[in-house]
């Protein structure tokens, strides 16, 4: 393959789904109401965290943040999507996909870690109740939101330095709808052996282990809930963690599918829709998972538009 000068190049050809234009125009309305929904339904879960004293919680303290991660992640995503399905102009330019890659990167990683950090207070709340607002007292809740996102954009500064280093093929045509690291490094005209091995590290470490993390939580949750004899008490646990358990399965469902299956095993169009979901469908579900869920948020959501 021909390289180019990867010191200066102009930008970059985002083909998406270019090759179906007919599932494009279809695409730009559905994405733009689930957009919509991302944005009232994320905004509505922070200010009724922020305003009603009764949230005044880790839980919810825990949950604000992730919605307003999901606001900024969905932001730094699909408008570039929209302007690219609208029309025949699929570029960005070269600063805009640095810019892209960074932040959705650094906003995904630290959802990883911060849904950890929600399964470790779930685990505190119910297997160590007495112990609850002394481990999590509100110095803790701020230091931990310093890691989870100082981790995630720990990890995103160095792929970004990785993979814009890479010389990469004349044509600049990136199969995909987003500057996302695997379609990036498929376009690369050298070996990539080894920043694909160090992707599948930094995966293990931001995917793989978040995850047996909170597996590991349920777990001690789950015996600690079998020892309950009420079955009201049952069902509260229940209900708590039910919520969390649906966004944990949605989100690192379909990005263990995309950054850890080998690629060998579904198609670049069956990435693309598994990679839609994770960036577009799930931040629009979260707050509704907690909002139809949770009696709490229903109650303050009332108390705010009442």
């Amino acid at each position: 393959m021909e390289r180019t000068n990867k010191s200066s190049p102009v930008g970059f050809i985002l083909l998406g789904f270019s090759d179906q234009p007919q599932l494009e125009m279809i695409l730009l309305y559905v994405i733009s109401i689930f957009y919509i929904l991302t944005l009232v339904g994320n905004t509505a879960i922070i200010l009724i965290s922020y305003q009603d004293p009764k949230l005044h919680t880790p839980m919810y303290f825990f949950l604000s943040n992730l919605s307003f991660l999901d606001l900024c992640f969905t932001t730094s995503i699909i408008p570039q999507m929209l302007w690219n399905l609208r029309g025949p102009d699929k570029t960005i330019t070269y600063i805009g996909c640095m810019i892209q890659f960074f932040v959705a990167l650094g906003l995904g990683s630290a959802e990883c870690v911060l849904l950890t950090v929600m399964a470790y207070d779930r685990y505190i709340a119910i297997c160590r109740p007495l112990h609850y607002t002394i481990i999590m007292h509100p110095r803790l809740l701020k230091q931990l939101a310093v890691v989870i996102w100082i981790s995630g954009f720990l990890e995103a500064l160095v792929q970004s330095i990785l993979t814009f280093q890479l010389p990469l093929c004349s044509h600049h045509k990136v199969d995909d709808f987003m500057c996302e690291e695997p379609a990036l490094i498929k376009i690369a005209a050298v070996d990539t052996t080894f920043i694909e091995t160090e992707l599948c590290i930094a995966s293990i470490l931001y995917v793989m282990t978040p995850l047996g993390l909170i597996l590991v939580s349920y777990g001690c949750i789950a015996r600690t809930t079998l020892k309950i004899k009420s079955t009201e008490g049952r069902r509260k646990v229940f209900g708590t963690c039910g919520s969390h358990l649906m966004v944990v399965t949605l989100f690192f469902g379909t990005t263990l599918v995309v950054y850890i299956q080998p690629k060998n095993k579904y198609t670049q169009n069956q990435s693309k829709f598994l990679t839609l979901f994770y960036t577009v469908v799930t931040p629009t579900l979260n707050p509704m998972i907690y909002t139809l869920r949770n009696k709490d948020v229903k109650g303050a959501l009332g108390r705010l538009l009442g």
